[in-house]
């Protein structure tokens, strides 16, 4: 059996919420399709209408909870206490730029990236605002799963993997909360190893063949399971098979070449760069991101150094440890991907569902804040060195290009060469567009 898989992730909602699939697999013996990955296989009819360059992709760094952009990229040190806290802007590589003195890596390497500090939405519930930003949907109620497909899912649906034997859509370490497929169907959803990449015993589970499977039996039940599908297409009306053979294919090239397990054995890259990611499970997740793009991922999307929910002692949580290992990880991925010459090929996208209140709590903490949020670019053919956008002097609100999630994610589909309005067809006919709102941001374009 074949299964993909991420564990429960909680919020200060109190929220649990756990996404498995599980493909009961012809080619691994047994012969049954279960109803909820039937249900769910049905892909769009449209056929893409835009071409991109070859190769390229994206590496998204997704803060869960909510990063405190005040404290971070726009900090306002002439604002009253009560509001601008207790960190110092520091100078960057970028002259007329500063940022917070705990980001002192990446602010070395200002003139390498872009931050937009003027995104807004307005909805400060975690699961209802981290699907508008990583679908471009507002959703009206709070759901455990996605109602609209996931950026990365989209980008799997338009474009597929860079290469054959490798998956289009990865989740690292672990599947990320409404981070689905929705209508587009289970096999755009996300392959994740479900492991933490910084484990001495790291593996993934679902890229090798059982011992009693040869290649060979694997070969004959999937032309089994052909012959048998054959029999059903006439009746077929949901375009379940459809769906279906494109899951099949892609798990069976995966596991019967080597290709996605050595991308994915990070024992492999020398431990002294191992070191400059930072070992934990931020530093490694975004070093295997690097390992999976280059060897033709097309999308990867990493939760990993959680935490960023800081109701309370904010501070304290930054500075001792979110904002070190984010700044380590974050600036160790851009200067990496750089040296190997894929700066232009490669847009890693750093952002949560929103911001941090500016106003401090009695908690020393700060709350949701949808009105204002910094997202972060680095690469992928956009101009860098630059903060696009400006915010109030308590950062509340922006007070120059605002960013609606539409914009955020249509500048990256822009950065990958797909049509951001292209058409799909959810499983009621119903024509929704991949964004319902937005353009890309005219500075990084």
């Amino acid at each position: 059996m074949l299964e993909l898989s991420g564990s429960a992730i909680q919020n200060c909602d109190g929220v649990n919420r756990r996404n498995v699939l599980r493909v009961g697999s012809v080619a691994l013996g047994g012969l049954t399709l279960p109803q909820l990955l039937r249900a769910e296989a049905r892909a769009a009819e449209t056929t893409p209408t835009a071409k991109r360059p070859a190769r390229r992709a994206v590496i998204q760094v997704w803060l869960a909870g909510g990063p405190s952009h005040i404290d971070m990229y726009d900090l306002k040190p002439n604002a009253p206490a009560e509001f601008r806290g207790e960190f110092q802007e520091i100078p960057t590589s970028v002259p007329g730029i500063r940022i917070s003195e705990h980001l002192p890596l990446q602010a070395r390497i200002m003139d390498q990236l872009a931050v937009v500090r003027s995104a807004t939405h307005t909805n400060a519930g975690h699961g209802m605002g981290a699907q508008w930003m990583l679908t471009g949907y507002q959703p009206t109620i709070e759901v455990n799963d996605n109602i609209y497909p996931a950026c990365g899912a989209v980008v799997s649906r338009l474009q597929g993997p860079n290469q054959d034997g490798m998956p289009a859509y990865v989740n690292l370490p672990r599947r990320l909360n409404l981070g689905n497929a929705a209508y587009l169907g289970a096999s755009y959803n996300p392959f994740s190893p479900d492991n933490d990449p910084n484990s001495d015993g790291f593996n993934v589970r679902n890229l090798k063949l059982p011992g009693r499977v040869s290649t060979d039996r694997l070969s004959r039940r999937h032309d089994l399971l052909g012959d048998l599908d054959t029999l059903r297409r006439d009746v077929d009306s949901k375009g379940d098979i459809a769906g279906l053979d494109k899951f099949y294919r892609e798990a069976v090239e995966m596991i019967t070449s080597d290709r996605a397990v050595r991308a994915f054995d990070i024992h492999r890259e020398d431990p002294k760069l191992r070191d400059q990611y930072g070992r934990n499970d931020l530093g490694q997740s975004c070093l295997l991101a690097r390992r999976l793009v280059e060897a033709g991922v097309t999308y990867v999307t990493i939760q990993a150094g959680g935490g960023w929910d800081t109701h309370g002692d904010n501070f304290a949580q930054l500075k001792k440890g979110l904002l070190p290992r984010y700044d380590q990880a974050v600036a160790a991925l851009i200067t990496d991907i750089n040296a190997r010459g894929m700066t232009d090929e490669v847009l890693v996208i750093s952002m949560g569902e929103f911001g941090r209140t500016p106003r401090i709590n009695g908690g020393a903490g700060r709350d949701h804040w949808p009105g204002a949020m910094s997202v972060l670019y680095a690469g992928g053919g956009l101009k860098m060195g630059q903060m696009v956008g400006t915010t109030d002097a308590r950062a509340e609100y922006p007070t120059t290009k605002a960013a609606s999630p539409g914009c955020v994610l249509s500048t990256m589909y822009h950065a990958l060469g797909l049509d951001y309005r292209h058409v799909f067809y959810d499983q009621g006919r119903r024509p929704l567009n991949v964004l319902s709102e937005g353009r890309p941001i005219e500075d990084l374009i």
